[in-house]
């Protein structure tokens, strides 16, 4: 059933209130098929878990929120399982399901907002793993003549947060399930990324599991990470910079103490959180709006600020950065 004139604030992390023109929820793929054949003419906004998008204006399409529910295994072998979650699932509860069922690979990408089948688009990751480590296949639909297509990882020309959903293909498919290969066994622990020891260290645990690396991962996203139900946020607005080796060493000579990650002989990762603290707008306030004070890279709505006061702040941020760096940083959150 189509809904007219539809608040979106319950259904975005930022709790930014804009309205829906109009509004359907999908909870089955045939419901879907026949809103995407019924309604060719009018163009989509597709909805899911809302946690990785800042809304500066209303939506003038029919939006329509991907529902879909459900978690099987669909095959499985003596120490591997592919298990198929459904486009609306929850990622952190898919994930809190897989380690109920001693499944490894997604433990260190607990507590990530959003649902399963926005996963992909982003390539979500954190702490050393990106959903690309654990990813078989999804299935999606053709929004322009409803057509099944099955994508295989080549096929999604995974990149950091990026995807071929965010790039050629943009807007002509809706993903609907992902299919995901975990270990049963001989599980292969993720711990040198970011605090994981450190925590685990503060647990008192000396032989980690896959449930305690989640526990530890929840404890330092929690610690760092304000909860969407609290204060509205999207997690990280900004994404990581990749830079060559010789601008690490230009940035070195008048920033010696910046940290960097090696990706190859040629480049490496710069904390973009670490270049906004140091740009001075790690918990600065304006309004009803601004950075988080323990998490530069979070920008939050304390309480009914519109998307475009968000939207001002990152683009002031950006252009500190780059004139003290000379460094670009990009929007990891999609604006709209």
């Amino acid at each position: 059933m189509i809904n007219h004139n539809v608040s979106l604030k319950q259904f975005n992390t930022f709790g930014i209130d804009v309205n829906a023109e109009s509004y359907c929820d999908i909870d089955s793929l045939e419901n879907l098929k026949t809103i995407l054949k019924e309604q060719y003419t009018s163009p989509f906004f597709i909805l899911g878990g809302g946690s990785n998008m800042l809304l500066t204006k209303d939506i003038d399409s029919l939006v329509l929120h991907i529902n879909l529910k459900g978690i099987t295994v669909v095959d499985e072998t003596e120490d591997t399982v592919i298990v198929k979650a459904n486009a609306g699932e929850n990622w952190h509860e898919f994930v809190l399901w897989c380690i109920n069922h001693n499944f490894g690979g997604v433990e260190n990408l607990s507590l990530i907002p959003g649902n399963i089948g926005t996963a992909p688009i982003q390539n979500i990751g954190a702490y050393g793993v990106e959903l690309k480590d654990v990813f078989v296949s999804c299935e999606a639909i053709n929004i322009e003549d409803q057509s099944n297509r099955t994508f295989k990882k080549l096929d999604c020309k995974f990149g950091y947060r990026e995807s071929i959903f965010k790039q050629e293909l943009k807007g002509q498919y809706i993903i609907t399930s992902v299919n995901f290969r975990l270990t049963k066994s001989n599980h292969q622990l993720r711990l040198d990324y970011g605090a994981i020891k450190t925590e685990l260290a503060a647990l008192k645990i000396k032989k980690p599991t896959i449930k305690t690396i989640s526990t530890a991962v929840i404890n330092i996203r929690q610690s760092k990470l304000p909860d969407p139900k609290d204060i509205g946020n999207s997690g990280s607005f900004f994404k990581n910079p990749v830079i060559s080796i010789e601008q690490l060493k230009d940035l070195k000579i008048n920033f010696p103490d910046a940290p960097s990650y090696k990706l190859s002989d040629q480049e490496v990762k710069v904390p973009a959180g670490w270049l906004i603290e140091k740009s001075g707008f790690k918990g600065k306030r304006f309004k009803d709006y601004g950075v988080h004070n323990k998490q530069a890279l979070v920008l939050v709505n304390y309480g009914n600020a519109k998307g475009t006061d968000i939207y001002a702040l990152a683009k002031l941020i950006q252009k500190t950065v780059k004139r003290i760096f000379n460094i670009n940083i990009d929007t990891e959150v999609n604006i709209l």
